[in-house]
């Protein structure tokens, strides 16, 4: 049996700078993943299946679709004497959060069949595999902090990073990456001014508060009103230094100075907000 973790991919900034004409939108995102994440593993066996579980399963079914099962279909497409076989996925993530859970499990089901079949994960034709899945699938590979841009495919280099106290909120709501998008309002081949992202030198926290945003927090609140409300109760929190959407929403997140603070926040939170989802962790970030 083989085990891997599908972390949650964070969006620090995600900046949109124009649509393609095909109507892909393009980005440019500071990415960092989180110390949580779903879980999954592979029992090698004659047939591919798939069975999940875990406290946010309800929100999935394992059917054909699934991108753990379009991975590893994919793999063994290009890897004919492959060997693949049972998967369990554990679902820790909030389905459609913003946090790029099927992405990352995708990219998790991928490890697992490299590592099972005595692959290199960065191989060339795994990468493809990847670029084939989904536009968020190619950087949750390797699971370390980099540059996206384009539509996601263009990686900058690894970034030296700190594992830095934070909190995820999602107050419950499921948002369509599609519709927040769409909310943008941009047409085919339509060009925004393309930023420049976060400079070098001075405090990490100042120039991601400052420097930096996340583009669809807009059009989600449009469609999620709640997102406004965690991210003004993160802001609020006592040592909290930068409070900011995931990806397309609607989960949040805050960047602290310290674990107590991170954990003082959560206590005050949950007894004031019963139905959120609140998951103190360290989420990698760039200095």
């Amino acid at each position: 049996m083989h085990h891997d973790r599908a972390p949650a991919k964070i969006n620090l900034f995600l900046h949109v700078f124009g649509r393609r004409d095909d109507g892909y939108h393009l980005i440019e995102s500071l990415v960092g993943f989180a110390d949580v994440g779903d879980d999954l593993a592979l029992e090698l066996a004659a047939r591919l299946s798939l069975t999940i579980d875990g406290p946010m399963a309800g929100g999935l079914v394992a059917e054909d679709d699934n991108l753990v099962l379009r991975a590893a279909r994919l793999f063994l497409a290009a890897f004919p004497a492959a060997r693949a076989g049972r998967f369990s996925l554990t679902k820790n993530l909030p389905v459609a959060s913003g946090l790029g859970g099927g992405s990352s499990d995708a990219a998790a089901a991928l490890r697992l069949l490299c590592r099972a079949n005595q692959m290199d994960a960065t191989d060339p034709r795994v990468l493809a595999i990847a670029r084939e899945l989904g536009a968020d699938v190619p950087v949750c590979v390797e699971v370390r902090p980099r540059l996206m841009r384009g539509i996601g495919h263009e990686l900058g280099p690894v970034l030296a990073h700190a594992d830095t106290p934070a909190l995820l909120i999602n107050p419950g709501v499921a948002v369509e990456t599609r519709a927040v998008f769409s909310g943008l309002g941009l047409q085919p081949g339509q060009r925004l001014l393309q930023p420049a992202g976060a400079s070098s030198g001075g405090d990490r926290f100042a120039r991601l508060a400052a420097e930096t945003r996340n583009d669809l927090e807009a059009p989600a609140k449009a469609i999620a009103p709640k997102i406004e409300r965690v991210l003004k109760a993160l802001s609020a929190a006592a040592g909290c230094q930068v409070a900011r959407m995931s990806g397309s929403g609607a989960t949040c997140f805050g960047l602290f100075e310290s674990e107590a603070d991170v954990l003082r926040a959560a206590e005050v939170l949950r007894m004031r907000e019963g139905l959120w989802w609140l998951q103190p962790c360290r989420i990698q970030v760039p200095h």
